[in-house]
This record gives C-alpha cells, sequence and structure tokens, in this order.
C-alpha cells in the first residue's frame, strides 16, 4: 500500500478511536475501511498470478484471548486471509496477500481498541451474593461482540460483491485457493476453535450491542463470493 494512503488510514482509525462521539468514530472507521477496500480490489484485479499469499504475526495478549482470537479471526476472514491462533506463545498468524494482511492488521487493532473501550465503560459486575462477575462478564462481552461482527462482516461482504461492476467471484476464488493452500502446507495439523458458550448473559447481549455500534460499512468490504 503506499505511504500516503496508509497515513491517511491510519490518521482516520486513530481518530476514531480518540472521538467520544460514536457517529464520529463510525463516519472515520467506514471512510478509512472503504479507502483499505479500494486501493485493495484493485490491486487484485490488476495482479492476477502474480505473487504469493504471505503472512505475519499479530500479538493477541491476555487477558480474554480467546474473544480476541476469534475476533481476529472474522477480519481476516472478510479480507480474505486465514487466521491460525497459537494459544501458548500469545500470538496469531495471518495468511493473505499483502494488502488484505495490511488491512487486517489495521481494522482488527481499531476494532480491539472500540471493543475493549465498551468494555470498560459498562463496568464491573457482581453477583447477588456481592461475588465478582467482571471476569465471565467480559469474557462473555468481547465473545459476542467477535460473533457479532463476524455476521456483519459476512452481510458486508456479500453486498459489496453483489454491487460490484467487476466479475470478482474468479479473481477473489483464485485468491483463497492460494491462501487456503499456503494454511494447508504451514500447518497441515489445525483443529478448530469454537470458543465455548458464553457464562454471563447480560455481557453477551452488551457485547451484540456494542458490536452493532461499531464501525463497518458494506460499501468498504470485499469477501468471498
Amino acid at each position: 500500500m503506499e505511504q500516503r494512503m496508509l497515513d491517511k488510514v491510519r490518521a482516520l482509525l486513530h481518530k476514531a478511536e480518540s472521538t467520544e462521539f460514536p457517529e464520529e468514530a463510525e463516519a472515520l472507521t467506514a471512510r478509512a475501511q472503504e479507502l483499505i477496500a479500494r486501493y485493495n480490489l484493485d490491486e487484485a484485479l490488476v495482479s492476477v498470478g502474480v505473487g504469493r499469499p504471505g503472512d505475519r504475526a499479530v500479538v493477541v495478549e491476555q487477558p480474554y484471548a480467546g474473544p480476541k482470537a476469534m475476533l481476529l479471526h472474522v477480519v481476516a476472514d472478510a479480507n480474505r486471509c486465514r487466521s491460525v491462533w497459537h494459544r501458548e506463545r500469545g500470538r496469531a498468524t495471518v495468511l493473505g496477500f499483502p494488502g488484505d494482511l495490511l488491512a487486517v492488521e489495521l481494522l482488527f487493532t481499531s476494532l480491539l481498541v472500540q471493543a475493549t473501550a465498551a468494555m470498560l465503560r459498562a463496568g464491573s459486575r457482581q453477583d447477588h451474593y456481592g461475588r465478582s462477575r467482571t471476569r465471565s462478564f467480559r469474557h462473555s462481552f468481547l465473545s459476542a461482540y467477535a460473533q457479532r461482527i463476524g455476521e456483519r462482516l459476512r452481510q458486508a461482504t456479500e453486498q459489496a460483491v453483489a454491487d460490484s461492476t467487476a466479475d470478482l467471484r474468479p479473481v477473489l476464488a483464485s485468491r483463497n485457493a492460494a491462501v487456503d493452500q499456503s494454511v494447508a502446507e504451514l500447518f497441515p495439523q489445525l483443529r478448530r476453535y469454537r470458543g465455548g458458550s458464553p457464562t454471563n448473559h447480560e455481557g453477551w447481549l452488551q457485547g451484540r450491542a456494542a458490536a452493532d455500534q461499531a464501525a463497518l460499512d458494506h460499501t468498504a468490504l470485499t469477501a468471498n463470493p
């Protein structure tokens, strides 16, 4: 990605993370996503058959590393990438083409900042006996946030492909196949992480509500046909 474009995207996301006004954050993040998607779509169309998927490490820190890994997965999937979580190492490997990898890193970081801020604003929790329920609340909050973001991304990506004037299916299918092949070569014995069941109903509901307020725009993403 050209440095000028990259600087502009980073500046927009920084403002989205810093503002106290949800409407402003949504507009800024949607604009950043739009710039990324347009650039990567153009790059995909002009570089058919050129290059191979790469990979990069993304830190997935405790606490609540499981839900954070889930969030990374749905963001990666929406951008034609795949994520492999190394639980013991505190990181994940994301595989994809260069522009898509950069998009995943930028968007995951921004969404994680937004999710964490919303979670902290929700405060701590106790049960009827005064025992802390904060950990279960926050784990469920972030799990629900990741799931809901995944639903919104799938809806957005389907709409983006439908709205395109170009026939993206052969190009995207070829890229998806190349990424899947790289995953199979590097990680032949993967196990699927399902995230477990929510244990705090209030945290789950508030996490989904926070995801509904996160900045997404159907014109800003492309995905698998």
